[in-house]
């Protein structure tokens, strides 16, 4: 058993079905599905490397303790600090679990890229838990939701108009019988002046006295 455990393919098997298990239950904040496949297949791992020496006590606290913060993080109203240290402290562990060499990143990384892959795959047929709808930004801001971008003014440039009120610099103008707001240049422009759009920026309205 040691000694099938111990061939590369398999632990980088066992490694990814513990990632794709964590990223489950983050979506799904504890449906249990994922949290089985992960605890099994942690058990094995874990289990065999301490029978065989690889790993000890340390190595697996520190992998539970980063479930831990998973956890919490799920379960609780957090800010994502919870999660960010638990899969640290869980892929740490995982590396000295492998020899904490740099072959053990190269096996890390290649099951962290397969359990991506494979999550991707999958995560739009998963529920979806409250701490997943916080990471990912549902909505978009359109027009229909009520979202208005900066309104393009840009073909009343060069216009001319009567002041209404006092530009002190910013006061009201009339244009073809409409009244808008505007801002003068900067001088103060009296009731009943002409004067000429200059410039728009969005809802902005620039003037100058003619």
């Amino acid at each position: 058993m040691d000694i099938i455990v111990d061939l590369p393919a398999l632990r980088i098997l066992l490694i990814t079905i513990i990632i794709l298990s964590v990223l489950i239950e983050i979506k799904t904040g504890g449906t249990g599905f994922g949290a089985l496949l992960g605890i099994t297949a942690a058990a094995v791992f874990w289990g065999s490397g301490y029978i065989s020496g690889l790993v000890n006590i340390y190595h697996i606290a520190l992998f539970l303790g980063g479930i831990l913060f998973i956890i919490i993080e799920v379960f609780t109203p957090a800010t994502g600090i919870f999660a960010a240290l638990g899969i640290v402290m869980m892929l740490y562990s995982i590396i000295l679990g492998l020899g904490g060499d740099i072959g053990a990143v190269y096996m890390l990384a290649g099951s962290l890229i397969i359990a991506v892959f494979l999550f991707i795959l999958i995560v739009k047929k998963l529920p979806s838990s409250i701490f997943w709808q916080k990471m990912i930004l549902k909505d978009s801001s359109s027009s229909a939701k009520g979202y208005i971008s900066s309104t393009d003014r840009s073909f009343l440039l060069n216009k001319e108009g009567v002041v209404l009120t006092e530009l002190r610099p910013a006061g009201t103008i009339l244009i073809d019988g409409s009244p808008i707001d505007a801002v003068s240049e900067g001088s103060y422009i009296s009731r009943g002046e002409r004067v000429r759009i200059i410039k728009t920026e969005g809802n902005r309205i620039i003037v100058r006295q003619v």
